[in-house]
């Protein structure tokens, strides 16, 4: 089966981005938030993002109305219940994410392939939550999605070959590098990345250095396009505890204790870039 209609559940900024690349490879894409402001608030980026290139000479006013009659914006997951691939771009909560699922089975036909953009959590356990493990696989993108190349297609146990031969295919057809990982917390971007992070907020609670000379030193002596601290703000510092707990809980290792500076700031609602504070403040930069 090749996918002719994506399903995509979160207009945030990779829902959003995983909707744009889909629209401009060709596929039919449902858009789908529990917000009217939220997939409203994608689609224009989408369309701004494309203005831009049309300005540049580097696409055609007929092309942007291609994609943009591509793209169905929705806030009722029945809008999704004929897509052949529908991707999970959701809160980065496990529990959520299998009931989520598990209501998704009821609302999608017996065919459609489930995937999630989860950046650690077990496709095993979301699968067979899902009540069609079989048809589970995680499909891991990175931020930005429009220009991050890399996407991790992680199987559980239980997923099939079709699934896993569907999902390579999806992320070729986009335009992405289908990279494949076996099912273990964090995968392998953060399997290694996390616990970077979180030493360097380790390192910062032991004053080791300001975050300023932390991310300095990243970036000068190991050659970072981005210092940790500025990248746990990016990522989003609640979304980043949330993985380093679960890595804390599924390994039993010690070295991966969340920093206190990760749990500060989210018990302050400092989140990062998105709240306008984090490691920095983005209101005075």
């Amino acid at each position: 089966m090749t996918v002719k209609k994506l399903g995509v559940l979160g207009a945030g900024t990779m829902g959003a981005g995983i909707a744009q690349v889909g629209a401009q490879a060709g596929l039919q894409v449902t858009l789908v938030d529990i917000d009217q402001k939220f997939v409203d608030k994608a689609l224009a980026g989408m369309k701004k993002n494309w203005e831009k290139s049309v300005a540049k000479g580097k696409l055609s006013e007929e092309a942007m109305k291609k994609y943009l009659d591509n793209i169905q914006i929705s806030c009722s997951n029945d809008d999704l219940k004929d897509c052949d691939l529908l991707i999970e771009v959701i809160v980065e909560n496990i529990d959520i994410k299998k009931k989520v699922f598990k209501e998704l089975n009821e609302i999608c036909s017996p065919d459609t392939v489930f995937a999630s953009n989860t950046s650690g959590f077990s496709i095993t356990e979301i699968g067979v939550a899902s009540g069609r493990p079989e048809k589970m696989v995680g499909m891991h993108f990175f931020n930005p999605v429009p220009v991050m190349k890399l996407v991790e297609v992680i199987p559980g146990v239980e997923t099939s070959p079709d699934t896993i031969a569907l999902a390579t295919e999806t992320c070729q057809v986009i335009g992405k590098t289908p990279i494949p990982a076996k099912e273990a917390p964090g995968f392998i971007v953060n399997r290694l990345l996390v616990p970077y992070l979180n030493d360097a907020a380790h390192a910062y609670d032991e004053g080791v250095a300001s975050v300023e000379a932390i991310d300095e030193a990243m970036k000068l002596g190991a050659n970072m396009p981005i210092g940790p601290l500025a990248l746990c703000d990016l990522v989003g510092i609640d979304v980043l505890l949330n993985v380093v707990e679960y890595f804390y809980k599924e390994f039993g290792d010690p070295k991966f204790r969340p920093a206190q500076a990760l749990k500060n700031k989210v018990r302050a609602g400092h989140y990062g870039i998105k709240t306008g504070k984090g490691f920095y403040d983005y209101a005075t930069k």
